[in-house]
């Protein structure tokens, strides 16, 4: 049996899903003030907060589980 280690919810766990890379960050502000800290574009993101989308200007906090989700494009 595998038992899956127990995180501290004292930071806010940030998966970007370009990179398929997990982060743990101390952070409380809108999502666009995330999006700019990782350097990444907000208009080739889609942001979930716990699982459910949020907008640009929602407030996210430590403990929130966050991922930036790629846009795709094409034709």
């Amino acid at each position: 049996m595998f038992i899956y280690p127990v995180l501290s919810r004292a930071f806010m766990r940030v998966f970007i899903e370009r990179q398929s890379k997990w982060l743990d960050l101390d952070f409380s502000g809108p999502a666009i003030d995330l999006v700019k800290k990782l350097n990444l574009n907000i208009e080739e993101v889609i942001i979930s907060r716990n699982n459910e989308i949020v907008t640009e200007d929602t407030v996210l906090s430590n403990g929130d589980t966050v991922k930036l989700l790629s846009v795709l494009s094409g034709g």
